[in-house]
């Protein structure tokens, strides 16, 4: 391999080695938690496998440049056996990694009965469901047995298992909030739930994602988390029943997130 092909394939593997010790974003849900895992293992097969065909490639193109009377690569059954082999393993890897994260309850049905709850009584005693009504343009987030309603506000207690049973007023929408790695389409003719448990205090966005008219656009707001006990002592502050505005504030930071 000559000088320059070296430095390149130096050049990759350090940068390879440099990505993979990189120190991930800490996520802030069990919902996240999944996401950033699994792209850290497909991360871990993709970088490399780039890494070794790039420089392959360099490879041939510097080695064979003066090649005058380039021939066809010779037959080389036990080669062609190698790449199909490793290539199935590859993909294999890929599919259990992916449907162990699809079968979790924090992401789809197919997990545990509790993960899409048909009734409240099929959710853990521990549990705290809310209510958020998507409808042209906000969202409504009700707070069972605290008479409570916040508009654009949904608020949540963290270290706790959370379901969010959804629905939609009108049309179509999409409850999105990124740092937590929750994406959910809202149906007005069938209810849906999501499972949470938010581990990171803090105030991110939330986002429709689903085009729902002209005020589309304005269909934000924020997701706060919360200790279990200023949650608590929030609800009971508010039990009046009245629209409240006033949300409590997280101990971290807040974080307004756009990704």
């Amino acid at each position: 391999m000559s000088r320059p092909a070296r430095r390149l394939a130096a050049a990759a593997a350090a940068l390879v080695a440099l990505l993979l010790l990189a120190e991930p974003v800490a996520a802030q849900s069990a919902n996240r938690d999944l996401f950033d895992g699994l792209n850290r293992q497909l991360l871990y097969v993709a970088l490399p496998l780039t890494a070794f065909v790039e420089i392959i490639l360099v490879y041939a193109v510097v080695r064979f440049r003066n090649n005058d009377d380039p021939k066809p690569t010779s037959s080389d059954p036990a080669l062609e056996i190698t790449w199909t082999a490793a290539t199935a393993v590859i993909l294999l890897f890929v599919f259990v990694a992916a449907f162990t994260v699809l079968a979790s309850p924090y992401m789809s049905a197919t997990g545990t009965a509790a993960a899409q709850p048909t009734t409240a009584g099929e959710m853990p005693d521990d549990a705290v469901e809310i209510r958020v009504l998507g409808y042209q343009y906000g969202w409504e987030v009700r707070y069972p047995g605290a008479n409570l309603t916040t508009q654009g506000e949904l608020v949540v207690p963290t270290d706790r298992e959370v379901y969010l049973n959804m629905s939609s007023a009108d049309v179509i929408h999409s409850l999105f909030v990124p740092r937590w790695g929750i994406k959910q389409d809202v149906f007005p003719t069938r209810r849906a739930y999501v499972r949470t448990n938010v581990t990171a205090a803090g105030t991110v966005r939330l986002y429709c994602t689903e085009l729902c008219g002209v005020g589309h656009s304005r269909m934000t707001g924020n997701a706060t988390a919360v200790a279990p006990e200023r949650y608590a002592a929030w609800l009971a502050a508010n039990e009046d029943g009245r629209n409240v505005r006033d949300v409590p504030t997280a101990n971290a930071t807040s974080t307004n997130a756009t990704a």
